[in-house]
């Protein structure tokens, strides 16, 4: 494939590239020598869970292994103990060895939903860094003074609100940074809010006789409220392991404004392809409804495969469309002797569905409105009701269970 076309592939949906030319050169270079780019990408096993947000780093990896290069996999078991302070407002808490090792373990299993694990090399940073002696570490860290360090705008907001700022995360962006020096770096990816972090990269190459990576930023993804980033902890994730319906339900609850971007973050389609999409939602007598069933169908395609993206849509159609009840409600079995008088607190109620992770996130969700029991909504938690064989609880749209009195 002509370099040129190799650009336009890399460059999709890249919020800053530093720099283009620099790409490009090198891809020239790794042509007349016959040798892939060695692609990094720096994580820290903090969060077991990926969710698409995740993966638009990951699919542009992707891009690059399907042009023959070389994807680098830098799991952070040494940093990982510090933790990032990237956005964040404290010190973070620090991991034990054994938390990082396992959550390092789930993060590989989860990276094969999008890379090719044949062709991925997975490393551990602990295998150089837990290798610097202290002279080591003094030579590392003459390279930047604290100065250019409080450049970063979260240490600057703690630095000015008087918050503590741990020496050790000062030595942070320096150990990711060194990550591209141990593994000699051709192209760094990272999301928009790694630019500190990755650009530290770069000057750490050149200061020990390294050829400067590649630098690309890719942008954060937001969630179905389509205004936060996408979040676990905001509930407005899809996960990579979740189930064809679920998965294609949350697609077709994200904002019409987020379809276009959705396309060209998470999806293989061509450029061709986009323009049309891009055409036929600027026209406003154009309804965008088919569009995301068609997004929603390509994403479960990706995570799952053909079939389940026709039964997932068959489905939706069913219940959402038509207003029937899914065809398989899960069972939940509930004694009669944990009733009082055949009656259970609506939150005891719902909790007990495992629709929800807790009694207080059944709270949550009762207070919002978001819960049905046999067609009525329920707004108060102050309420013991009669359960029934065979009642129906139903949370937000897509989550459904089916009482069983046992």
């Amino acid at each position: 494939m002509e370099i040129n076309e190799q650009l336009e592939i890399l460059k999709r949906g890249v919020s800053d590239l530093i720099s283009e030319q620099e790409l490009k050169d090198k891809l020239i270079k790794a042509e007349k020598e016959g040798r892939p780019l060695k692609v990094k990408l720096g994580l820290d096993p903090t969060a077991p869970d990926i969710h698409l947000g995740h993966t638009v780093v990951l699919r542009k990896l992707k891009q690059f292994q399907d042009l023959g290069h070389e994807v680098y996999l830098v799991i952070g078991d040494f940093t990982g103990m510090i933790g990032d302070p990237t956005g964040k407002s404290e010190t973070r808490k620090q991991l034990t060895e054994a938390e990082v090792k396992e959550n390092a373990r789930t993060y590989q299993e989860q990276f094969s939903k999008v890379l090719d694990p044949e062709k991925t090399k997975v490393v551990f940073n602990g295998d150089w860094l837990g290798e610097m002696n202290f002279a080591d570490v003094l030579e590392l860290s003459a390279y930047y003074t604290v100065a250019r360090m409080l450049e970063r705008d979260d240490f600057s907001k703690r630095y000015q609100a008087e918050k503590p700022i741990g020496i050790h995360e000062f030595f942070y962006p320096l150990m990711q940074g060194y990550d591209s020096v141990a593994i000699e770096a051709d192209v760094e990816l990272g999301g928009t809010d790694q630019r500190f972090n990755l650009l530290v990269g770069r000057n750490l190459q050149k200061e020990y006789g390294q050829e400067a990576q590649v630098v690309v930023m890719m942008p954060l993804l937001e969630g179905l409220d389509g205004v936060n980033k996408m979040s676990k902890s905001l509930d407005n994730y899809i996960g990579v392991y979740d189930e064809p319906a679920d998965m294609y339900g949350k697609v077709m609850s994200i904002p019409d404004n987020m379809i276009l971007r959705y396309f060209e973050l998470l999806t293989d389609i061509s450029a061709s392809r986009l323009s049309e999409i891009k055409a036929k939602l600027a026209n406003d007598d154009f309804n965008p409804m088919q569009l995301k069933k068609e997004l929603a169908a390509e994403i479960v395609k990706i995570y799952h495969n053909d079939d389940a993206a026709s039964q997932a849509a068959a489905e939706f159609a069913n219940v959402f469309s038509e207003g029937n009840l899914p065809e398989d409600i899960p069972e939940v079995e509930i004694k009669s002797t944990d009733l009082k008088a055949g009656e259970l607190w609506i939150v005891k109620l719902v909790a007990a569905t495992g629709l929800v992770d807790s009694n207080s996130e059944a709270r949550r969700m009762i207070k919002q409105g978001a819960v049905t029991i046999n067609d009525q909504k329920y707004e108060k938690i102050n309420l013991d009701l009669k359960v029934e064989d065979n009642m129906i609880i139903q949370i937000g749209k897509r989550r459904f269970a089916k009482i069983k009195l046992v």
